[in-house]
């Protein structure tokens, strides 16, 4: 879940005002059209008792909103400021200086959809625990980051494993989430479980 926090940010980044009137990025024109799997929602809500990312106001004095600006895995909105909003010939949508509290959920996550059920839906597969490098072009989408872990066979944890590389493109990352854990955690303004991607590329394993 920590790391899925990253690819919360990853969505806000290409979703940005100034991303996209620069044209830089992987996520343009998308609005209305899906981004995420259908059975995804992220939900942004400014006004969570005592939440750091709450606020009545946003950078520049502009009301905030709650709202879902992913719905059943369509994009509906955009993190505008003023200025960006100006450029790209829409409305602020109070996101100047960043988002408010947003949630990754899925309609499919149930109370006791923790790590471990999530590691047996996966079978076989990589648990991420920590990622280095840069390695992701919000232009392209493509995703490239130095990985460490443990693999996973029939569900059960088996050994450690470091320096391999885990990668693909975004878009696709995006679409191919199959799960979201209960085990909800946040950092900063963004909130996630546990993400289950159904597929990526790993070498050096």
């Amino acid at each position: 879940a920590p790391l899925a926090v990253g690819l919360l940010g990853a969505l806000v980044q290409a979703t940005s005002g100034g991303a996209l009137y620069r044209k830089a990025s992987f996520l343009l024109d998308t609005l209305g059209k899906p981004v995420l799997a259908d059975h995804l929602d992220v939900v942004e809500n400014p006004y969570i008792p005592g939440a750091q990312g709450s606020s009545p106001f946003d950078a520049e004095g502009v009301c905030t909103q709650a709202r879902r600006v992913v719905d059943q895995g369509v994009l509906t909105g955009y993190f505008l400021s003023t200025y960006t909003a100006r450029k790209l010939g829409m409305t602020t949508t109070g996101n100047a200086g960043g988002s408010h509290n947003l949630n990754l959920r899925s309609r499919l996550t149930r109370p006791d959809d923790d790590l471990p059920a999530l590691l047996r839906k996966m079978g076989t597969g990589l648990l991420v625990t920590e990622l280095i490098g840069q390695g992701v072009n919000y232009v392209t989408g493509d995703y490239s980051r130095g990985a460490f872990g443990y693999w996973v066979q029939d569900g059960v944890i088996r050994h450690p494993v470091q320096e391999i590389t885990i990668a693909g493109n975004l878009a696709d990352m995006f679409r191919r989430i199959v799960a979201v854990g209960a085990d909800v955690y946040a950092r900063g303004a963004k909130s996630t479980g546990s993400v289950l991607i159904e597929d990526m590329a790993v070498a050096g394993l």
